[in-house]
């Protein structure tokens, strides 16, 4: 299968050097590999996400002489396909509603008995208050939630992920992923679509991703990834977590960082030969 990645930006701001590495990154494996580089339109985010920071994703990136095929999957198109996931995991057993809001979650984890509350790839860990509700019995204003006690015993065998990037490969184990992950959203019940780690999932299988290339900062996440692909009957790609671009302070580029943002060195006259050298990459 030849070489396949993608670049997933989500239009909720305009792109900065941290996107700009990552694409770019991207974009010359791919080339490398005489394979395929791809584009996906993360925008489920319907309050923050807008028609403007779409078209200039698409501007920064051609500036950046990048280019991909097309059509491009944009997750507001693909809802039916998530849903059919939820529907499959539900039908197992592994799913629950939860009506619980992040303040109702942040007093729940820390109450004396609980302890300091441990913190996940998502945040504070669900301290599970809503586990024993039935699926059939969510509602419109339900989050969903992976009962990951469920999921890990549904495999017979933990699966493994190969990592060729900066960050070793996380070693699936029951005990890691209940008490350190806990029992994730696959759904938000803020805007009922969707969330991160379920989309990602059903969207790299579309577009038979055989290489993800992302940041360091998901390196947490690709557990979460890697259990649901072989609940779904789904491949699981090779990952390769890059690192991060920060500012002078070592934090990383968030896209407020408007004085950041590839546009801005645009019209500052910036090439994209001096984007390349600003994020420390050969000239392709």
């Amino acid at each position: 299968m030849a070489f396949t990645t993608r670049f997933a930006p989500s239009p909720t701001g305009q792109l900065h050097l941290g996107h700009a590495y990552s694409a770019l990154l991207a974009h010359d494996m791919a080339r490398a590999a005489q394979g395929r580089f791809l584009l996906r339109i993360e925008d489920t985010d319907t309050a923050r996400c807008t028609p403007a920071f779409e078209a200039q994703i698409y501007d920064d990136l051609a500036w950046l002489g990048l280019t991909w095929e097309t059509p491009v999957l944009r997750q507001s198109d693909n809802t039916a396909a998530y849903d059919a996931a939820l529907d499959r995991l539900g039908d197992m057993g592994l799913l629950y509603p939860c009506r619980c809001t992040r303040a109702d979650i942040r007093r729940a984890a820390s109450a004396p008995q609980e302890g300091a509350p441990m913190h996940g790839p998502d945040g504070v860990i669900y301290p599970g208050t809503c586990r024993n509700r039935r699926w059939e019995d969510r509602s419109d204003t339900d989050a969903v939630r992976l009962n990951m006690a469920r999921a890990t015993d549904r495999l017979t065998t933990l699966p493994h992920y190969t990592e060729t990037g900066i960050h070793p490969a996380l070693r699936l184990t029951r005990a890691h992923l209940t008490d350190e992950v806990g029992d994730i959203v696959l759904a938000r019940r803020d805007t009922k679509t969707a969330a991160y780690h379920l989309s990602v999932v059903v969207d790299d299988a579309a577009q038979g991703i055989t290489h993800v290339i992302r940041g360091e900062d998901l390196a947490t996440a690709t557990p979460i990834h890697v259990l649901l692909q072989p609940l779904l009957g789904l491949p699981t790609p090779i990952y390769n977590h890059h690192r991060l671009i920060r500012d002078e302070h070592g934090k990383r580029l968030a896209k407020r960082d408007d004085a950041r943002a590839i546009a801005l060195y645009r019209a500052e006259g910036a090439t994209p030969q001096d984007i390349r050298g600003m994020v420390g990459l050969t000239t392709a």
